[in-house]
């Protein structure tokens, strides 16, 4: 039998309420990191100080 025959496999085929469940999951995941990067951001620069841009290179 050639390959041309056989049926495609498409793997897991996913409902609406399905991909719409994961899209709203990669939303709050992406929220979740984002905050996560702004946390570590503000905590860094009052940990340095507002003259950490005013020190000799």
């Amino acid at each position: 039998m050639s390959a041309m025959t056989e049926p495609e496999d498409r793997g897991v085929v996913l409902t609406p309420e399905q991909k719409r469940q994961r899209n709203r999951r990669n939303v709050a995941l992406a929220l979740a990191l984002g905050s996560l990067v702004v946390i570590f951001w503000l905590v860094t620069v009052f940990k340095l100080g507002g003259a950490v841009l005013n020190r000799p290179l």
